[in-house]
Parts: C-alpha cells; sequence; structure tokens
C-alpha cells in the first residue's frame, strides 16, 4: 500500500549560520535546502525550521551529554541569539515556524510534535546538518510516532562523508523514502 503523503511539512533543521560555518561545502548544501525551501512553497507545503538552541549560559546541559558538554565552554559566552541565527540562504519568511529544540532530535525539547499535531501533519519532509546528527535522530523518533518520512539526501550534510553515504543509503531507506531533490521536486 502506497503511504499517503498529503499533509506534508518540510523541516529544515539546523541550518544555523554559525553550523554551516563548519561546514567546507555549507553554501552548497544551503543551496539546494533553498531549492527544497522554494519548491515546498510553491506546492504550498508547510516549512518548519527546527533550531538547536539553548539558555545563555547553557544550563540545559549536563556534565554527562558527552556531544553538548564538549561544546559548552566554547558555546557559553557565544551570544545564543547569534548561535541560533537561522542562515540567510533558507531564512525564514513570515508564517513560517522556527521551533526551538534543546538536543540532537527536533522532537526533543521543542514543541513540534504539538505542532504537528495541531496541523494534522502526518508526512515529514527532512533536510539539514549533521545527516548522523539531527536528521537520523529525528527520523528515529518519528518513525517510532508512526510518521511518514521522506529524507531528501542531497539536502543533508555530515562532516564524514562515508557516514552521509551509508546512512542514507543502509540505514535510513529502512524507515524512510529516500529521494534527491531533484527526484522529489517530480513526485
Amino acid at each position: 500500500m502506497e503511504p499517503n503523503k498529503q499533509n506534508s511539512a518540510l523541516l529544515v533543521m539546523d541550518m544555523q549560520t554559525a553550523i554551516l560555518r563548519m561546514f567546507p561545502d555549507g553554501s552548497e548544501i544551503s543551496a539546494k535546502v533553498s531549492k527544497a525551501v522554494a519548491h515546498a512553497r510553491a506546492k504550498n507545503i508547510p516549512v518548519f525550521y527546527v533550531v538547536v538552541g539553548f539558555r545563555q549560559g547553557m544550563p540545559e546541559i549536563g556534565i554527562n551529554n558527552k556531544g553538548f558538554s564538549a561544546s559548552k565552554e566554547r558555546l557559553a559566552s557565544m551570544s545564543m541569539e547569534d548561535w541560533m541565527q537561522i542562515d540567510p540562504s533558507v531564512a525564514p519568511v513570515d508564517g513560517d515556524l522556527i521551533i526551538t529544540k534543546r538536543r540532537i532530535s527536533a522532537f526533543t525539547g521543542s514543541d513540534l510534535e504539538v505542532i504537528l499535531r495541531a496541523q494534522r501533519i502526518g508526512h515529514l519532509i527532512l533536510t539539514g546538518i549533521a545527516t548522523s546528527g539531527v536528521v537520523l535522530s529525528t527520523l528515529r523518533e518519528a518513525a517510532d510516532k508512526d510518521y511518514q518520512i521522506t529524507v531528501l539526501s542531497d539536502c543533508c550534510a555530515d562532516s564524514d562523508k562515508e557516514v552521509h553515504r551509508v546512512v542514507t543509503t543502509k540505514i535510513f531507506p529502512r524507515q524512510a523514502d529516500v529521494n534527491t531533490l531533484e527526484e522529489w521536486t517530480k513526485i
């Protein structure tokens, strides 16, 4: 049975200027995501922006959180408003929702699920940085919550290109449709 892909939303995840700067191909990925955003808008698919953010000083991060605690000292003095700034190349417009998460998954510490349920969204189209981070964690949680999922493989990036390849070709297909931007725009 073909899944019902009505009531879709495009999630643009962790496309923050500070994060994009960490990727040598950041402008390439943001250009593709920008095209995905334009296509979604043309098809009246809502675009939800998900950013990772914390209060100033990052009190949400404990010493047992290996991933975030390693960055806590470096980021604690940074303006969280600056850290959470979405890159202008994919910037939201009036009506787009910005959702702040506190961990890797777009669901954790955010009101994403409340918004999705209120708008009767059942199909998530995922983009973002990093493939092995926010995209993988969000996909796994969304699958457990019975959402239909599409990943735009070339609208995701990872600091390790081999990890990106393995995750998008071997892991994601178990729980999601994996398409390129070009394939998705023809569906």
